[in-house]
């Protein structure tokens, strides 16, 4: 029979564990996010309710958004077992130039509202990630500032064309200027979405201070202090103007834009120009017989039309159709790096991800977004291990397939 004993302290304190002196205590909280639904769960109680739902939220009934993230939860890989998977290369080609994973951070709107490093901390990460990173028309960090604040980045530019052309000309020739090597023109907004939430929260642009925004004060006073001590919060290549988000897009975007419009971009842009907000054979086809580099099929995160086409379901039919004459990225849905797997499983080149690295940035800043593609990166190669793949061009070759149910 074993005597019982005492403990030793330092047998107590190894059962413990020691906190790290250099962490602060964000740091320690996001590093115990062991997903980005975790950091979504922190970035909800760091924001208030208008913010979290900005980035949380989609259009109307938010269906586009739900089944884009139910698609995903259908994947079903076949694993193959038996393999060396001791080294394990996650690098791939996108547009021409190496990067360390299969996807691009996404290009987004009012950016500092989540946090005030806003873009530059999320540029900042892309680079440490070997990523590229988008910078939005919609941003609030200017062309110039984000190149000067990220000079290793690996820059591309989210052109919207508004009704004055003159506007989008001097958007493409500040882009070219400061080392932006792709523009990636988004052609799902020929007006706004009605988004719900951001009407019932009375998000306006600029926001505007009410007695709800003023009871969002007290519980959470740091947020309110970081964005009322720093520059306003505007768009740094628009206007701002009263009303929502989706006001604007309708007030200002052209709703005229047609395939023509691309040779009218191409002889103001000399870079790779990207097509996104793809959502059929159709018009995959048109796209790419205008000679660009690429296609994303994307229904704007579900933030534009409700029950639009999901784009993964749609993802197999376009690289059959046009997959030999342009890469295809693919967004929407993604909340993992199982995600990013099997969409590149079904053919997609690279991904966008937008949602998942600003609930990083409402979590905790820079070093939220940087925890986020911790989490991916750690994802997308266990995930290859485990069903027996070594590189990103052997995906093509995985079993894998969407259930019924």
């Amino acid at each position: 029979m074993t005597q019982r004993r005492l403990p030793r302290l330092n047998e107590v304190r190894a059962l413990i564990g020691a906190s790290d002196p250099e962490r602060t205590s964000l740091q320690r909280r996001l590093a115990r996010c062991a997903s980005v639904a975790d950091v979504r769960a922190l970035a909800r109680r760091r924001v208030p309710r208008a913010v979290f739902d900005y980035t949380d939220g989609a259009a109307m009934g938010e269906s586009s958004l739900r089944r884009a993230r139910e698609t995903f939860r259908r994947v079903e890989f076949t694993p193959r077992v038996l393999r060396d998977v001791s080294e394990v290369d996650t690098s791939t080609v996108i547009l021409g130039e190496s990067s360390t994973m299969p996807l691009a951070l996404a290009p987004t709107g009012f950016t500092r509202m989540m946090h005030h490093s806003g873009e530059i901390a999320v540029a900042t990460v892309a680079a440490s990630s070997g990523v590229p990173y988008a910078l939005s028309t919609l941003g609030t960090t200017s062309i110039e500032d984000l190149a000067a604040g990220s000079p290793t980045t690996r820059r591309w530019f989210q052109l919207y064309v508004t009704r004055e052309r003159s506007q989008a000309e001097d958007l493409m020739e500040r882009a070219a200027a400061n080392g932006f090597d792709t523009l990636v023109l988004t052609v799902d907004t020929a007006v706004g979405g009605i988004r719900y939430r951001e009407v019932r929260n009375g998000l306006t642009i600029p926001p505007q201070l009410s007695v709800g925004t003023l009871a969002e004060m007290a519980t959470h006073p740091r947020w309110w202090w970081n964005a009322l001590t720093r520059e306003p919060l505007t768009f740094a290549s628009l206007e701002s103007t009263d009303g929502t988000v989706g006001d604007l897009l309708t007030r200002v975007l052209d709703p005229g834009i047609t395939g023509d419009d691309v040779a009218w971009i191409r002889s103001h842009w000399s870079g790779r120009i990207v097509v996104k907000g793809i959502q059929s054979v159709e018009d995959a086809r048109l796209v790419a017989d205008l000679g660009v580099d690429a296609l994303v099929l994307s229904n704007h995160g579900g933030r534009q039309a409700d029950l639009g086409t999901v784009p993964l379901e749609l993802l197999p039919a376009v690289v059959d159709a046009v997959g030999e004459r342009l890469q295809i990225g693919i967004d929407g849905g993604i909340m993992s790096g199982t995600d990013i797997v099997a969409a590149v499983a079904f053919g997609a080149d690279f991904v966008l991800v937008g949602r998942a690295y600003l609930y990083g940035l409402m979590a905790g800043g820079e070093d939220g977004v940087e925890r986020v593609l911790k989490i991916l990166t750690k994802e997308i190669r266990t995930t290859m291990q485990l069903i027996g793949v070594r590189s990103i061009s052997e995906l093509r070759d995985a079993g894998v397939r969407l259930r019924a149910t």
